[in-house]
């Protein structure tokens, strides 16, 4: 309503969903500000609420109907459609509806008739059959002396995610935006002009269309699992050493199969190596550096005679859950690559894991049904991230952020408001927000972080924390445990800040509400 003030005063407010009578009123109100409101009847019995309260606050509402089609979109969007759908009324209670606004005398309010096939519309084909249906139902309306003007034809403008434009899958459609438009005219036109009634007036709800490219998310994997190791890092003697006869034997035709460069030969005799020594450990014969150097064996093994190495694992400074949460619930695959090294070659094969102790915390899924995702090796010898290495997640605008939780207590991330400009950079920033802290997150959870504070400032008094002179040893564990409740729950890379800068969030901690903790900038 407070956009719509500033806005078109053509522009549809659209109020549909489950409605109570507070909701209705609210509706009511908008019309009485002169705004476009209309109130969409999704339930049989709203219609007696909208009834009663435009009469006591004497508006004359604009009204609608969804209508249940029985035009069924299949893929997994398609739940929202069909006769079982959530959302809509039947046949019938159409004719119910029209009945009762009629003896009202308010049939001259029905002006609007809604329906929704379901989010990712997969071709125009299935598009063209629920849109026939709708104007049909349209046509009727109009034909029982509806004052019929505007066909809603709700979401569904789908996006290709993958770049395949197919319509065989839930990750992509086979058309694009002037195909879709087409067929909705099209179809409407025929009906319309085959009954000599007047063109209504089309309007949509395509939010997923709208919002998906808005968002882009970017995090840094901050470790990687380590190579094959070289083979002066294997200690060949050490593994002979403690081998039963029978792990001897396969270590000894593994040495010889190499000889003869009989690959397949080498990698089973190279497994049933490993097998054997596993079971020698578990049995308390082999020592764990022995069970070590066995595995780095069979890696370097499989990876000379070409045999496909596994893919590594990315750790990544990331919930899931939180800022991916469709991947996990519903298998949603989004684009992510790297967004930078881009004049590298990506020769890694990885997948991604989060920082949640959920075992469904990772993305092992990508675009093109590939299991893996080409990456760069990271900067460092041993696996880490000396440099950093940032990946994007693209097309999430709908609806990842708004349905992110806090699973594992790990909140939003930090949030960058980016404008297109005319600028030398071709954007500005125009806002930046701090995603929530670890104290805000325990808030969430109906803890109370000052009071937390302040029970271990408490304990480190009654433990006697060593104190020099100038007491600076207690400031700096007070300063390192508001610097903890200050900070995201999320990895950082160390930056030191000054100890005046620590003093400072210390004391800024125990401040009253209606003062802000001050932040350590790294």
């Amino acid at each position: 309503m407070s956009c719509l003030c500033k806005g078109n005063p053509e522009a549809l407010l659209v109020c549909n969903g489950f409605k109570d009578a507070e909701y209705v009123s609210l509706a009511l109100i908008a019309k009485k500000l002169a705004l476009n409101t209309v109130i969409v009847l999704e339930q049989e019995e709203e219609v007696n609420l909208v009834i009663d309260l435009s009469n006591k606050l004497s508006v004359r509402p604009v009204i609608g109907v969804r209508a249940k089609l029985r035009t069924k979109h299949s893929g997994h969007f398609g739940s929202t459609s069909g006769e079982k759908g959530k959302f809509g009324l039947t046949t019938t209670q159409i004719l119910r509806l029209v009945k009762k606004l009629q003896d009202s005398g308010m049939l001259d309010c029905l002006q609007l008739l809604h329906f929704h096939i379901g989010s990712q519309i997969p071709s125009t084909a299935l598009l063209q059959d629920g849109v026939v249906e709708a104007t049909q139902i349209y046509s009727e309306l109009v034909r029982l002396g509806a004052c019929m003007k505007v066909i809603d034809i709700g979401g569904g403008l789908g996006i290709d995610y993958d770049g395949s434009k197919s319509g065989n899958s839930d990750l992509s459609v086979s058309y694009g935006l002037e195909e879709y438009a087409s067929a909705v005219v099209n179809a409407i036109r025929i009906i319309c002009d085959r009954k000599s009634i007047k063109h209504p007036i089309i309007c949509s709800e395509s939010g997923r269309a709208i919002v998906s490219h808005h968002s882009i998310l970017i995090f840094e994997a901050i470790s990687a699992t380590v190579n094959t190791p070289a083979m002066n890092q294997i200690d060949l003697p050490l593994i002979i050493e403690g081998l039963s006869e029978d792990a001897r034997c396969d270590y000894w035709n593994l040495s010889d199969a190499a000889m003869r460069h009989e690959n397949e030969t080498c990698l089973l005799y190279a497994d049933q190596l490993k097998q054997r020594c596993v079971e020698q450990f578990i049995e308390g014969s082999l020592r764990i550096e022995q069970l070590a150097d066995v595995d780095g064996l069979f890696d370097l093994v499989s990876k000379v005679i070409g045999a496909a190495e596994p893919a590594r694992i990315y750790n990544v400074n990331l919930s899931i859950f939180t800022s991916i949460p469709d991947f996990w619930s519903i298998g949603q695959v989004f684009p992510i690559v790297p967004i930078h090294r881009l004049d590298e070659k990506p020769e890694v094969r990885g997948v991604l894991s989060d920082l949640t102790c959920d075992s469904d915390g990772k993305i092992d899924k990508f675009i093109g049904g590939e299991t893996s995702l080409l990456l760069h090796e990271l900067e460092g010898n041993d696996g880490g991230a000396n440099g950093r290495y940032y990946l994007g997640m693209f097309l999430g605008g709908a609806y990842q952020e708004a349905l992110g939780g806090v699973h594992n207590l790990f909140g939003g991330p930090n949030v960058v408001s980016v404008l297109q400009s005319d600028g030398p950079q071709s954007f500005a920033v125009t806002r930046v927000m701090p995603g929530p802290s670890c104290a805000d997150v325990l808030r969430m959870m109906q803890h109370e972080p000052e009071l937390m504070f302040e029970t271990l400032k408490h304990r480190a008094e009654e433990f006697h924390v060593d104190h020099d002179n100038d007491g600076t040893n207690y400031a700096t564990l007070i300063s390192s445990l508001a610097r903890s409740f200050h900070n995201m729950p999320y990895l950082k890379a160390l930056s030191p800040c000054s100890y005046e800068e620590v003093h400072n969030a210390a004391a800024e901690f125990g401040a009253s509400e209606d003062e802000q903790w001050s932040y350590c900038y790294a």
